[in-house]
């Protein structure tokens, strides 16, 4: 699939994104219902509108390829699988639950385990970020791209993000080694973009969560200059057994 390609089926999935943000919004505001999956993680009504508009549209866009999404089980048992859709419909759900406003909505499309696109929208920030190919990545701000290349971070200071308040020894440890000065905690696939925009430089996690939370937050950092890899310098690749992450670290374009 070449560059023009990605590109097309990205922008015809902006739209879609934005409307499925304002449904999750409107949702919240009218009272969510919750309930708790077998995996002990929260599920709403929220979460599965969005899945259903996201997946409906990815599947006529592209409808050769398949969709693998958290709130299904659909494609999930596949073996061997090389080029497919992730899909995290709601990022955060315990922000969403909690009037909060840091959750996301995302989708990556994998190409042979690697992501190749990343969309991101952040419906209660009114942000939206999205890529498609090496050196195109993007904030949309008032109906204008923003290539996220060409953002220079004008701070001296490394500034980092994390999943807890509290740093684990391996963490600080690698934070110790790129003299992190300060550091905020936040919980969804925003840290992704916020690190990819250069607003922080850092992010660092053990072995947690799963491909889809952090897929098109991976395509939108790397084609934005920044780099992701786990704590041994090996490169993140897609359709593992049962989807499990090794460890991460996201790195700013700034300090690699």
């Amino acid at each position: 699939m070449n560059i023009e390609e990605t590109k097309k089926i990205t922008l015809s999935l902006i739209e879609t994104f934005n409307e499925a943000g304002q449904v999750a919004l409107n949702l919240r505001k009218a009272g969510l219902k919750k309930k708790i999956k077998p995996d002990n993680t929260p599920v709403t009504n929220g979460d599965l509108e969005v899945n259903k508009i996201l997946t409906k549209k990815i599947a006529k866009v592209t409808p050769n390829i398949s969709i693998i999404s958290e709130e299904n089980l659909t494609n999930k048992y596949d073996k061997n699988l090389n080029n497919f859709w992730l899909i995290d419909p709601i990022d955060g759900t315990n922000d969403y639950i909690n009037n909060k406003d840091e959750f996301t909505l995302n989708a990556a499309l994998i190409l042979n385990k690697k992501p190749a696109i990343g969309i991101i929208a952040v419906p209660a920030k009114n942000r939206i970020f999205y890529s498609y190919a090496r050196s195109n990545s993007y904030e949309l701000i008032n109906n204008k791209e923003i290539n996220l290349n060409n953002i220079k971070n004008k701070n001296n200071k490394i500034k980092a993000v994390s999943y807890s308040d509290y740093l684990k020894p391996e963490i600080l440890e690698i934070h110790n080694k790129y003299n992190v000065d300060s550091y905020v905690k936040m919980k969804s696939s925003l840290k992704f973009c916020v690190v990819a925009t250069g607003e922080f430089d850092l992010y660092v996690a053990e072995p947690r969560a799963c491909e889809w939370d952090i897929a098109a937050g991976h395509a939108i950092l790397e084609h934005a200059g920044g780099k992701i890899t786990d704590f041994q310098g090996n490169e993140i690749l897609y359709g593992k057994k049962n989807f499990k992450n090794p460890s991460i670290i996201l790195k700013s374009k700034n300090i690699i």
